[in-house]
């Protein structure tokens, strides 16, 4: 199936303006539709009814409105619900407008991909958590998101699909929190992250607060101090810590080897300088690999030289993978260890372990293998 190369997630007024123009739609169209997509949630031009006849036809001629198919809706016992979105390239390269997608001899491969992404609901959120990549390109041992590589970028159009298509799930209503914490890494494809975070925080658009969007990154120390220069959006910062020494970290996250402990901290400091936003380490607790105490007093001195919190995440398991939840009282130990130091530290709740939705369990897939 060939999709028209605009896709409506992608434009901002000017630009849907500037379309509208140039197929001899009255200005204000370009207000209508955004109302219909964003407001009303409707994404057919056929139920656009306070558009023309014609401009209902030019809009299903020339613009792409939902560009992924769902093939799969899971719900979880405690109501987080996950969704596998095929996106379909067969139409030529259109450029920013289609997905980047590489085989591994660096052309373009199987046209058809997948990703996933995921609804949180608790009493006062609605979080959505979503993929900018399909695969992943840092290759985390205990993560299943990258275990078959990366295949390319999601444009910016499509990673604001994935949030429209949350929000319409039986139930959601509004979103209040987006995390960019799905499959990818964001700051590896960061003008369409940036692109799309500008879509979902306008008043046009999703109108979700910046501060209630969370940019989770494995540590690319020239890309957040990019990041920190976008003041205007005054989002969160988490860094995926994961280990307290590089040492242990090369190990777990193989694209450590092309920084260093030192080099984030230096870069989140910055990060601070410039945003005044206080940093979230997030920290996987691997059952008997980094979940020991003198794992804990390495962090806290970490932690001691930014101003950051730390979210610990207990393991969640992936089948294929060598590694184990950590035991419950190690958990309790190291964040008491943590807090004894003097540093806010959390432990996050496993949301939709029963679904393989929660964190480091999203699947990297392939047509005919959902």
């Amino acid at each position: 199936m060939k999709h028209p190369a605009h896709h409506i997630f992608e434009f901002t007024p000017e630009t849907l303006r500037a379309f509208c123009a140039e197929r001899g739609m009255p200005a204000f169209r370009a207000k209508q539709i955004l109302e219909w997509v964003y407001e009303k949630g409707v994404c057919d031009p056929a139920e656009m009814s306070n558009l023309s006849k014609k401009d209902r036809e030019t809009l299903e001629r020339d613009v792409t409105f939902l560009s992924g198919v769902t093939l799969a809706h899971q719900l979880a016992t405690d109501g987080t619900q996950k969704l596998l979105v095929e996106w379909d390239d067969s139409e030529p390269d259109s450029g920013v407008h289609s997905l980047q997608v590489l085989s591994d001899e660096g052309g373009c491969g199987d046209p058809t991909r997948q990703t996933e992404c995921v609804m949180i609901p608790t009493e006062k959120r609605r979080t959505a958590c979503i993929s900018s990549q399909v695969g992943c390109p840092v290759g985390c041992t205990f993560c299943a998101s990258g275990l078959g590589g990366l295949d390319g970028n999601l444009n910016a159009g499509r990673i604001v699909e994935q949030a429209w298509r949350l929000a319409r799930l039986e139930g959601v209503g509004r979103i209040s929190n987006i995390v960019f914490m799905g499959m990818g890494e964001p700051l590896s494809n960061f003008g369409a992250v940036v692109h799309a975070v500008r879509t979902l925080c306008a008043d046009w658009g999703m109108g979700i607060s910046a501060r209630k969007i969370t940019i989770s990154t494995v540590g690319l120390p020239k890309a957040i101090e990019r990041l920190a220069e976008q003041l205007e959006l005054p989002v969160t910062l988490a860094l995926s810590l994961h280990a307290p020494s590089d040492d242990l970290r090369r190990e777990l996250i193989p694209w450590s080897e092309y920084t260093t402990v030192e080099e984030l901290i230096s870069a989140c400091d910055l990060w601070f300088q410039k945003t005044g936003r206080e940093i979230t380490l997030e920290y996987i607790l691997l059952g008997g690999v980094n979940d020991q105490q003198e794992h804990a007093s390495e962090l806290a001195q970490v932690a001691k030289r930014l101003r950051s919190n730390i979210n610990l995440i207990r393991y969640n398991e992936v089948e294929g993978l060598p590694y184990k939840r950590p035991e419950q009282r190690d958990v309790r130990e190291f964040q008491e260890t943590l807090r004894d130091a003097g540093i806010n530290a959390h432990i996050r709740a496993s949301r939709g372990r029963d679904i393989a939705a929660a964190c480091g369990q999203l699947r990297h897939e392939k047509a005919g293998t959902a």
